[in-house]
């Protein structure tokens, strides 16, 4: 007992030692931005930020909140110009056609630049295409132009416990995909055909963004994904550059000259040290529920294949 005490007190010791440092780090990153305050005034380049899964709200991109930010600025006459940084693997399909349809409004009368990240792909590529114009760095994972539907069977699973499942229905489709039957024939006609459906309207929105044929963009497209470099030579998109060269171009698309003034969105919250703590105690059961509830069929989906580098 003695010698699991210490053990488990050495443990918690490092543990709280690590948490101390880490709300030390964190304490400095997440001060606000000192380039321009919300209430500052003057010309200006708006920042909207699209990093992480489209539709996850606080875990990702909340469609809602990022529409509601790119319409303040769009109101406000000292934004000159938006640069939408993204860095998505996408996410699903409606939260993304929303953010790409205020784009596409916003810039008839304001420009606006994507700067894209490591990953702009699927969704993330979909609400980058009506921009003014597109930067992504030479290894920047892009396209993916596709649509995904997951669909998981607990069909075995179910006969191996011996469990019975009963499904009483009024309309012929109601069921469709039930995970506790075999996919029937039926069942893969109308999966496919909305798929179909939704990537046709992924394809004519690359294709009007980005001034191309349709006939090319489908040669493209099919879900492949492409570095920056490539992206380029297929005019996905315009420049090689990170985020300055982004804030720089539309500064000048907007007419203004000078150095270029940067207002970020501010922080909706700064992390306490009780955060952190919770959060490390708290980690491993809250991945064990996001990981049950990720095999979860969600739909129709604009997202990318898992990458590393």
């Amino acid at each position: 007992m003695v010698v699991l005490a210490v053990i488990f007190g050495g443990l918690f010791a490092v543990l709280f030692g690590f948490m101390l440092l880490a709300y030390s780090a964190v304490k400095t990153t997440a001060a606000p931005f000192s380039l321009e305050s919300e209430t500052s005034s003057g010309a200006r380049i708006g920042i909207v930020e699209a990093k992480g899964t489209i539709g996850e709200g606080q875990q990702g991109v909340d469609a809602d909140k990022l529409v509601k930010l790119l319409r303040k600025y769009e109101k406000d006459d000292d934004v000159k110009a938006i640069v939408l940084r993204v860095d998505s693997p996408g996410g699903a399909v409606a939260p993304s056609q929303e953010i790409h349809d205020a784009v596409a409004r916003i810039k008839a009368h304001k420009k606006i630049v994507v700067s894209m990240g490591n990953l702009a792909a699927s969704g993330g590529y979909y609400i980058s295409a009506p921009a003014d114009r597109i930067y992504a760095e030479p290894g920047t994972l892009t396209g993916s132009i596709g649509v995904i539907f997951m669909h998981f069977n607990v069909r075995g699973l179910m006969e191996w416990a011996r469990v019975d499942e009963t499904t009483f229905k009024s309309g012929k489709f109601k069921d469709t995909l039930s995970p506790f039957r075999p996919v029937t024939d039926t069942d893969r006609e109308e999966i496919q055909g909305l798929s179909d459906d939704v990537y046709g309207q992924f394809i004519d929105a690359v294709a009007k963004g980005r001034g191309l044929p349709e006939a090319k963009v489908r040669e493209i497209a099919e879900g492949r994904i492409y570095t920056g470099r490539k992206a380029k030579e297929l005019k996905l998109v315009d420049e090689l550059g990170g985020l300055d060269d982004a804030v720089a171009s539309a500064w000048q698309l907007a007419g203004q000259s000078g150095e270029p003034r940067v207002q970020y969105p501010p922080r909706e919250h700064e992390y306490s040290l009780r955060d952190l703590v919770r959060g490390a105690f708290s980690g491993a059961f809250q991945g064990a529920a996001e990981g049950v509830r990720s095999a979860e069929p969600s739909g129709l989906m604009f997202m990318a294949p898992s990458l590393v580098h």
